[in-house]
C-alpha cells in the first residue's frame, strides 16, 4: 500500500520520462541493426478495397526513420525530466505532459509513415499540439504567437493538401515509388513550399521567434527535434523524387542561404535569451536546407541529429538559467554567471562549441562537411560568400551570447538564487552534454559511408575554421557589456533585429487589410444594403404597407356606416312623407 502511495506521488513527467527512455532503450538494437544491414521494411496494412480504389496504410522501417525516432524520444525524455523541476509549480502539470506525449507521438507518425495521405496526421497533429502549447500561459501575448505559428503552418497544411490531390494521377500516395507525371513539377512546388513552412524558411520566418511564448521545455523539445524538423525530413523522404527537377536544388539553396544570413544577423542583435537560440536554430536549419540544396540529403540527416542534441542542450540551459533568475530572460541582466552557475555554464559552453562548428565538437563534423561540400560544388561565388559570413555570424551572436550571460559583468535583478544543486536539471544536461561531445565523431565513423572524395586545398580546408575564429574575435572586440537601460537604435537595427521586417510583415499587413476589408463590407453591406434589401426594409415595407391597409380599412368601415346610416335615415324620410 506504501509502494502504492509512494508512485501516486511521482509527478507525471517524471513517469513520461521513464517510459520514453524505456523505449529509446529497447529500440537502440533494432537502429543498431538496421544501420548495420542498411535494410528497409515496408509493411502495408490494406484496410478496405472496392473495385480499384483501395485505402492502405504504410508503415516504413528504415535506418533514417528508426534513429530519427530513437533521437526525438532521447531527447524528449531528457526534457520531460527537466520539467519535473521546471514546470514543478505548474497546477496543470498532467496536461502539459500529455500534451507533449501527443507532440512527440505525432512526431513519430509522420517519421513511420510513408504515405501522402496518412502523413496528415502526424502532420497537423503537429501543428495542433504546437498551437496548443504556444498558448499554455494563456495570455494575450502567447495568443498572438500561437495564432502566428499556426497560420504561418496552416499554409504548409493546404500545400500539402494540394499535393495529395495532384498525385491522384498517379493512383497511389507512397513517397518511396514517386515517379514523373504530368503535374509533378506542381506536386514538387507543393511539397518544397510545405517543407519551408514548418523548417521556417524565408519568406515563412517569423513564426519561429514567435514560438517562444511558449513554457522553455517546450522550445527545447520545437527547436531540436519536432516540429522544426519535420519539414526537413519531409524533404528528405522526397528527396530521390524532388533531386529529378533542375529548379528544386537551386531554388532551395537560395532561399537556404537567405535564410541562414538573416538569422544570422538577427541574432546579433537581439536581447532576448530564448530567441537568440531560436534564431541559431532558424540559421542551422538554413545549413541542413543548404545541404539539400547541395545534393547532400544523407549529410542533411546527419547535422539535423547532432544539432538536435546540442540544441536541447542548449535550451535546457537556458531553462535553467531563466529559472534561476526570477524569470529574467533579457541578456543585459544577466552576466557573471560562471561563477554562480559553473556546471550549467559548463554544458553552455559545450552547446555553444558545437553550435559553432568548433574542432572535433559534434557540430564540426556535420557542419564543417557541409561547408566544405559547398566549397566543392559548382556554386556561385556570391553565395558561397554569403555562406561564409552568416558561419562566422554563427560564431559571433554564440561568442556575444556568452560575453553578456556568462562572463561580462553581474547586471542581475535585485532578488536572484543561482545555484546547480537541482538533479533532475543536472542529469539531464549533463547526459546531453556527453553524447553531444561524442556524438559527431561516433557517427562519422561508424554509421555514415561516405563514396565520394573531395579534394581541397589546405587553404579551402582551413576556411571554415579561420572564418569561425574570425567571428569570434570581431564578436568580443564589438560587443561590450552594455547598461539594461540602453533602448531605441537606428532603423538598421531595426531592420536587422525585426528579421528584415519580417516579423510585422507577416502579421499586420496579412491581417490588418483583410480585417478592414471585412469591416467595410460588414458595414456596407450586412449592415446596409443587404438590410435594406434584405430583413429590414422588407419588414419596413410590410409593416408601411399593412399600416396604410389598416388606415384605408378603417376609414372605409366608418364611410361605409355612414352611408348605411344616411340611406336609413333619408329611406326614412321618404316613408314619412309618402
Amino acid at each position: 500500500m506504501k509502494l502504492f502511495w509512494g508512485f501516486r506521488d511521482i509527478k507525471s513527467s517524471s513517469i513520461s520520462s521513464f517510459v520514453l527512455f524505456f523505449y529509446v532503450l529497447c529500440l537502440f538494437p533494432f537502429v543498431v541493426w538496421f544501420f548495420l544491414s542498411n535494410k528497409c521494411i515496408l509493411l502495408e496494412w490494406e484496410i478496405f478495397s472496392a473495385s480499384s480504389a483501395n485505402m492502405s496504410l504504410s508503415v516504413i522501417l528504415d535506418p533514417v526513420g528508426m534513429s530519427f525516432s530513437a533521437v526525438v524520444c532521447f531527447i524528449s525524455g531528457c526534457v520531460m525530466l527537466f520539467s519535473s523541476s521546471y514546470m514543478a509549480g505548474d497546477v496543470f502539470l498532467s496536461r502539459f505532459t500529455g500534451l507533449v506525449m501527443m507532440f512527440v507521438l505525432s512526431m513519430n507518425l509522420l517519421v513511420f509513415i510513408p504515405n501522402l495521405v496518412a502523413l496528415l496526421i502526424g502532420w497537423d497533429g503537429l501543428g495542433i499540439v504546437s498551437f496548443a502549447l504556444v498558448v499554455y500561459y494563456q495570455n494575450v501575448k502567447s495568443l498572438s504567437a500561437g495564432m502566428l505559428t499556426a497560420l504561418a503552418n496552416r499554409v504548409g497544411d493546404v500545400m500539402l493538401l494540394l499535393s495529395i490531390g495532384f498525385c491522384v494521377i498517379q493512383g497511389h500516395w507512397n513517397i518511396l515509388f514517386m515517379w514523373d507525371n504530368s503535374l509533378s513539377f506542381l506536386v514538387v512546388f507543393c511539397v518544397v513550399v510545405a517543407g519551408m513552412t514548418k523548417s521556417a524558411q524565408i519568406p515563412f520566418s517569423s513564426w519561429l521567434p514567435a514560438a517562444m511564448a511558449a513554457p522553455t521545455p517546450v522550445s527545447a523539445l520545437v527547436h531540436s527535434s519536432t516540429l522544426v524538423t519535420a519539414g526537413v525530413f519531409l524533404l528528405i523522404r522526397f528527396y530521390p523524387f524532388l533531386s529529378e527537377f533542375n529548379g528544386f536544388r537551386v531554388g532551395l539553396l537560395f532561399v537556404s542561404v537567405l535564410t541562414l544570413l538573416m538569422a544570422g544577423i538577427g541574432a546579433n542583435y537581439e536581447y532576448d535569451l530564448k530567441k537568440v537560440i531560436a534564431l541559431s536554430t532558424l540559421s542551422q536549419l538554413g545549413v541542413m536546407m543548404m545541404s539539400l540544396g547541395l545534393g547532400m540529403p544523407l549529410l542533411a540527416l546527419f547535422h539535423l541529429y547532432t544539432h538536435a542534441l546540442f540544441k536541447a542542450m542548449l535550451f535546457l540551459c537556458a531553462g535553467a538559467i531563466i529559472h534561476n533568475n526570477s524569470n529574467s530572460q533579457d541578456l543585459r541582466q544577466l552576466g557573471n554567471l560562471w561563477q554562480q552557475m559553473p556546471l550549467t555554464v559548463s554544458c553552455l559552453n559545450v552547446a555553444n562549441l558545437a553550435l559553432c562548428g568548433a574542432p572535433f565538437m559534434s557540430g564540426f563534423y556535420s557542419k564543417d562537411l557541409i561547408l566544405e561540400t559547398s566549397l566543392y560544388s559548382p556554386c556561385n561565388l556570391l553565395i558561397l560568400l554569403l555562406i561564409f559570413i552568416a558561419t562566422g555570424m554563427t560564431a559571433a551572436y554564440s561568442i556575444r551570447l556568452s560575453i553578456y550571460s556568462l562572463w561580462g559583468h553581474s547586471n542581475h535583478l535585485p532578488m536572484h538564487s543561482n545555484f546547480d544543486e537541482d538533479i533532475k536539471v543536472t542529469s539531464a544536461v549533463l547526459v546531453l552534454s556527453v553524447i553531444t561531445i561524442f556524438i559527431g565523431s561516433v557517427m562519422q565513423s561508424v554509421v555514415l559511408e561516405f563514396n565520394s572524395i573531395m579534394v581541397l586545398p589546405m587553404g579551402h580546408k582551413l576556411l571554415t575554421v579561420f572564418v569561425t575564429l574570425l567571428g569570434g574575435w570581431l564578436a568580443v572586440v564589438l560587443w561590450q557589456s552594455p547598461s539594461a537601460s540602453r533602448v531605441g537604435g537606428d532603423k538598421f537595427m531595426s531592420f536587422n533585429s525585426l528579421m528584415w521586417f519580417l516579423a510585422p510583415l507577416s502579421t499586420q499587413p496579412v491581417v490588418s487589410n483583410p480585417l478592414f476589408m471585412g469591416s467595410y463590407f460588414f458595414k456596407s453591406l450586412d449592415q446596409g444594403w443587404l438590410e435594406v434589401a434584405g430583413g429590414q426594409g422588407v419588414l419596413q415595407v410590410a409593416s408601411s404597407i399593412s399600416g396604410s391597409n389598416q388606415v384605408f380599412q378603417a376609414k372605409l368601415i366608418s364611410s361605409f356606416l355612414m352611408m348605411m346610416l344616411l340611406s336609413f335615415a333619408l329611406f326614412a324620410m321618404l316613408v314619412v312623407l309618402y
